[in-house]
């Protein structure tokens, strides 16, 4: 795995990511000091947006705000 510093990875970034589009993976240091990892994505992790949008919508059908607005939660906040 290469090392590239931070300022490095600034002025070359697009470059950097076309070589992680190709399976390299690279560390980002500062001053020397590993921050940062760039590599490709894990497909194992992808997430499948439709079933947490799904999940948000069950999450909030099973919580109400008990009959209160918005606006009315704003104007409690403020008092």
């Amino acid at each position: 795995m290469e090392t590239v510093g931070a300022y490095e990875a600034k002025i070359h970034l697009p470059k950097l990511l076309e070589r992680v589009s190709k399976g390299e993976r690279i560390t980002i240091t500062k001053h020397g000091i590993p921050v940062a990892v760039l590599q490709p994505p894990d497909p194992e992790k992808a997430v499948d947006t439709k079933s947490i949008i799904a999940e948000l919508r069950q999450l909030r059908n099973q919580h109400n705000l008990g009959g209160l607005s918005i606006r009315e939660m704003i104007e409690e906040g403020r008092r």
